[in-house]
């Protein structure tokens, strides 16, 4: 492994632990350490309730612990051991139900047997835990106590950026998502990359272009990020590129721009073109997103 893959390794070992969501502290823990590896990052707070075109900045949420115990005392469950068992968002509980009652609560993927999905639910209240379908097969019938100290309030919501001044005021964009908990691949390539172009564009004496670089929350942190800047963006911005699911070792893959004719979309295919002859291509349609 090189240096700079030895650094980025790191770099997912150090936050591949911590609990993020679109809000709360383990996404602003997350972003601090980012800036204690790049001290230009800026961190900006916006306030629950905030509008950012037709949308607005949620309540944010806090988990403290959470878990499912048998009518024994064991513990099936445990949010401490994996921080996806939970269900990003949920509501607090405490309840007794029957293991028929508490199924409606579960969710699992009969197709992925020995994988715990990740499920979230930040627009609507409820709650549930996430197991292996192969574990959820395997309860007996009886009674279980489920508990989620939770809390959803109002706070604020957390992205990071760093701006790269270069000879010419037109800019190129990087983004990659910090919301995502204790998943490698999506979503802790993408931050560990993304810091690593960051650190080299940095190395570099003279860059040409400006570049913007944002570690946001998916989704909302984008429209939140663009219902303050869009002015600037749509003045200076000349290509963009979202830093995302890049670290298996499948092949790479490439998503367009909505009409797939801007000019990151000519560089991606050039580069493609070299790099991975067989990179998978998907439509707009196909993967949405960012």
């Amino acid at each position: 492994m090189t240096d700079i893959g030895q650094q980025m390794y790191k770099i997912v070992k150090k936050l591949f632990p911590i609990c993020r969501s679109i809000t709360g502290e383990g996404t602003r823990e997350t972003l601090l350490y980012l800036k204690s590896l790049l001290p230009n990052l800026k961190i900006q707070s916006v306030p629950t309730g905030t509008k950012a075109f037709d949308w607005k900045v949620p309540d944010e949420w806090t988990i403290r612990k959470a878990y499912i115990e048998d009518e024994y005392g064991n513990r099936i469950i445990d949010f401490s051991n994996n921080n996806l068992h939970v269900v990003n968002y949920s509501t607090p509980i405490d309840r007794w139900l029957d293991l028929k009652e508490l199924d409606k609560y579960l969710f699992s993927l009969p197709e992925q047997p020995n994988a715990i999905p990740y499920v979230t639910s930040y627009y609507e209240h409820r709650w549930g835990f996430c197991l292996t379908h192969d574990h959820r097969q395997n309860l007996k019938p009886g009674l279980y106590h489920a508990v989620i100290d939770s809390e959803i309030k109002s706070g604020k919501l957390n992205y990071a950026e760093l701006v790269l001044h270069g000879e010419i005021e037109k800019e190129v964009f990087l983004s990659t998502y910090v919301c995502h908990p204790s998943m490698a691949n999506n979503e802790l390539s993408g931050p560990a990359v993304t810091v690593a172009l960051a650190q080299w564009l940095l190395s570099l004496n003279n860059l040409h272009y400006t570049y913007r670089i944002v570690f946001i929350p998916e989704t909302i942190g984008s429209i939140v990020y663009l219902s303050r800047n869009l002015e600037h963006l749509q003045k200076h911005l000349i290509a963009g590129f979202n830093v995302t699911c890049i670290g298996d070792d499948r092949c790479y893959s490439y998503l367009p721009s909505r009409n797939g004719n801007t000019l990151s979309d000519k560089v991606a295919l050039h580069v493609l073109k070299h790099i991975d002859p067989e990179f998978r291509r998907y439509t707009w349609l196909d993967r949405g997103s960012d």
